[in-house]
């Protein structure tokens, strides 16, 4: 099958695009803007492969998008492309609504024409799967409560409105058109080539660097964590053997505090690469900093990833345990990727390839 894949170079779809090069025949077509947080060296690993394609494209950009369906003839759509923190969407919503809304809807459209002209047999295969989030969902009430499929949608910033809103409408296409779609939710990524503003790779890199660990509050937030490997993998399942119309909601079993998972990466970088031996601090714990809370934070987050499980048969391979310390390794042995992210150096190369 050939799968296009938009939002390829980020860190959910740069670890979809290695996962289908490297277990399965399939080709893949790489869709991505390129901003800020679409990194090509992400891909090194794949970017040689026959079977892989990049195509420079927004998902806004109907002209292009059109052209890239009509030359790589898709069986397969995974649309991970959108705006997605949730700090940048407080500060600036309009590239939110932008991306994640318009560009759905252009993305949607083009597909349908792209769709509707199929002869019947590939017609009939074709699948548009829609990567979504948790955050969708709002904030959970009781300790034992967890999202599921039907929980109702309540979100609570600009980001995961956004997201909501592009929910709402790959449902209505299902709906109105008949068009085969299916969606996904899942709980908090982490993992290799995580954009280094997102809280675990900060204080990784905060934590090497004797910089403050700005901890929201008390750090008393409950995320659901889940390893990018095992998501993707997910992924694949669903966009392959999922049932078309469906919703699968993707969660890791691994409720943390932030607070606690600050805590572990503080261990394990103690372990690995004592504090003492370069810093001004003996133990990284002594680096956290309690911050001002973010407007309108969720306290909770939690999946029932039970369906997925009963129907597809995915669970995660990876506990917290075992994915927080490949993660702090992974940082630890490729911390030339990761000052190439913050000083903007792999930016300024990539536009030359392009």
């Amino acid at each position: 099958m050939k799968v296009l894949v938009t939002g390829g170079a980020g860190f959910i779809g740069s670890a979809v695009i290695r996962y289908i090069i490297s277990n399965t025949d399939d080709s893949v077509v790489n869709l991505d803007k390129l901003t800020y947080a679409g990194n090509l060296e992400s891909l090194a690993d794949a970017s040689d492969n026959a079977r892989y394609t990049f195509e420079h494209v927004d998902i806004c950009d109907r002209a292009e998008v059109d052209r890239v369906f009509n030359q790589h003839q898709p069986d397969i759509v995974m649309h991970l492309a959108a705006e997605s923190h949730v700090d940048r969407s407080i500060d600036g919503p309009a590239a939110f609504i932008e991306t994640n809304i318009v560009g759905t809807y252009t993305l949607l459209e083009a597909a349908r024409h792209y769709w509707q002209g199929l002869e019947a047999a590939k017609k009939a295969n074709f699948r548009f799967h829609h990567i979504s989030t948790d955050e969708v969902y709002g904030d959970l009430d009781g300790p034992e409560d967890l999202f599921t499929e039907a929980t109702p949608y309540a979100p609570s910033s600009p980001y995961s409105a956004s997201k909501a809103s592009s929910d709402h409408l790959v449902r209505a296409w299902r709906r109105t058109y008949g068009f085969p779609t299916l969606m996904t939710n899942c709980s908090n990524n982490y993992g290799p080539y995580h954009f280094p503003e997102k809280l675990i790779p900060l204080v990784i890199l905060n934590a090497l660097d004797g910089k403050p660990l700005p901890i929201y509050g008390k750090g008393d937030q409950i995320r659901d964590w889940l390893y990018v490997e095992d998501h993707a993998r997910a992924l694949v399942k669903v966009a392959t053997e999922g049932k078309v119309g469906e919703t699968y909601n993707i969660g890791g079993h691994n409720e943390k505090q932030n607070i606690e998972v600050v805590h572990t990466i503080c261990d394990i970088l103690q372990q690995l690469v004592p504090a003492a031996d370069s810093l001004s601090v003996n133990q990284y714990r002594d680096l956290i900093t309690h911050v001002q809370d973010r407007p309108g934070h969720d306290l909770r987050y939690a999946i029932d990833a039970s369906k997925i499980q009963r129907e597809l048969g995915w669970k995660p391979a990876e506990s917290f345990e075992s994915g927080i310390r490949k993660t702090v390794q992974w940082y630890l042995d490729n911390i030339e990727w990761c000052r190439r992210v913050q000083d903007g150096s792999y930016q300024r190369e990539r536009l030359g390839q392009i």
